[in-house]
């Protein structure tokens, strides 16, 4: 089964739009006056599109052996018999999983995505691009997994042994 990374909330999709003006900002700012702002802005948008192909899942696909996390430019796979458990948790239930937590890595621009430092768990893995309908994924070898794919409820049954 397939599930696409679930739709942006509000407040991601208000940071993402914020965050995309900044490279237009800077370049008409670079053609009427400073042409030495075109570098941050290639650097930006640079920095934008790897974030796109690279880090930003377009969805995430639950086979017989493994659940595969498929990229544009690459894919991720967790072996089916590594996965412990997997359950829908809020915002509320991860602070109290986690305690404090600060993402390292690629975040605001679609999401989060790259690694979780939390207080209690250490690094926890992260793909997500809400606040809400998050799964955790508990790994028997590995470090724990935070996404939110589309329909969580049911990709967590369709993951569940």
């Amino acid at each position: 089964m397939t599930f696409r990374i679930a739709r942006m909330d509000f407040w991601v999709r208000l940071l993402t739009l914020a965050l995309v003006i900044v490279p237009a900002l800077l370049a008409a700012i670079a053609l009427m006056s400073n042409r030495l702002l075109l570098i941050p802005t290639a650097v930006l948008l640079t920095t934008y599109v790897w974030i796109a192909l690279w880090f930003r899942p377009r969805r995430f696909v639950v086979g017989p052996r493994a659940l595969e996390i498929v990229c544009p430019l690459r894919r991720r796979e967790i072996p089916r018999d590594d996965i412990a458990s997997v359950r829908v948790i809020d915002k509320h239930e991860l602070e109290r999983e986690v305690g404090r937590s600060m993402r390292v890595g690629a975040g605001g621009l679609g999401g989060g995505f790259g690694w979780l430092w939390t207080q209690k768990r250490g690094m926890v893995r992260m793909y997500i691009s809400r606040t809400d309908g998050l799964v955790w994924i508990e790994r028997r070898s590995d470090r724990p997994w935070l996404i939110t794919p589309e329909r969580a409820d049911a990709f967590v049954r369709a993951l569940s042994p």
